[in-house]
């Protein structure tokens, strides 16, 4: 089943099917039972839609055992993520940011797929690590180009999905550059970044050469209004403003 909820702001109405019922019935089962389930929704702000309409929940549903959470940022990696997840038999949370629908990129003519679990490093570099999803990969690219500028090699590291984490290519990323920066849109305050950022500290803390930063939203509701919001939501400056302190 393919199923879309045109805002994730409102997809708490099924939290109970999704996260009580959806995430559990193969362990219930025993193995025995399968639930291939898409969700797929859209996610952010950037628009002007408000606070009931421009929100990043990834985080409510990394926290749940049983589902598959996917971020997709490229046409190509929407493409070959959703095809891995037609022959899945878990259920997923398939989010779409909403700024990233009118973005055009090369997909290929062939048929292909792109494992869950499988980061992409989106532009190599050794200063500084980006650790970014959704639409944050794009800012995180131009403040990437904007740092070049003042002799700051930052590399990119779009994990794709958060359920499964590809753990190995953020940790040899954070081992080479020993300076990392997460980049996400959701609340800071118990979002995503803070989860890969105890990854860290955990298993990678002896290379870590600065502390680590979160560029996220901050703790309020998301402003209608174009100034608020962008005051609010992660900013290409934002992302370099914490690469110099760092660096």
């Amino acid at each position: 089943a393919i199923v879309e909820i045109p805002f994730c702001d409102f997809i708490g109405i099924a939290m109970d099917q999704i996260c009580n019922q959806a995430a559990k019935v193969h362990y219930m089962f025993g193995g025995k039972a399968k639930n291939p389930l898409i969700i797929r929704t859209p996610v952010g702000g950037y628009i002007s839609a408000a606070a009931q309409h421009s929100q990043c929940l990834e985080a409510w549903f990394m926290h749940i055992p049983g589902l598959k959470v996917v971020v997709p940022s490229t046409p190509k990696d929407a493409v070959g993520l959703l095809r891995t997840a037609f022959s899945d038999c878990n259920p997923i949370i398939f989010f779409e940011h909403k700024k990233l629908y009118p973005i055009k990129g090369e997909v290929p003519v062939e048929m292909y797929t792109i494992p869950f679990g499988k980061a992409d490093i989106k532009k190599e570099g050794k200063d500084v690590t980006i650790i970014a999803t959704l639409y944050m990969v794009h800012l995180s690219l131009k403040a990437a180009e904007e740092l070049s500028k003042i002799g700051i090699d930052a590399e990119v590291v779009d994990p794709r999905t958060l359920v499964p984490l590809d753990e190995e290519t953020i940790l040899n990323s954070v081992k080479k550059t020993g300076k990392v920066v997460i980049v996400y849109e959701g609340h800071k305050r118990g979002g995503i970044g803070s989860e890969i950022a105890a990854l860290i500290v955990e298993k990678a803390y002896e290379y870590l050469k600065a502390p680590i930063k979160r560029v996220a939203a901050e703790n309020v509701p998301i402003a209608f209004s174009p100034p608020l919001e962008n005051f609010i939501l992660p900013s290409i400056e934002k992302i370099v403003k914490a690469v110099k302190e760092i660096i």
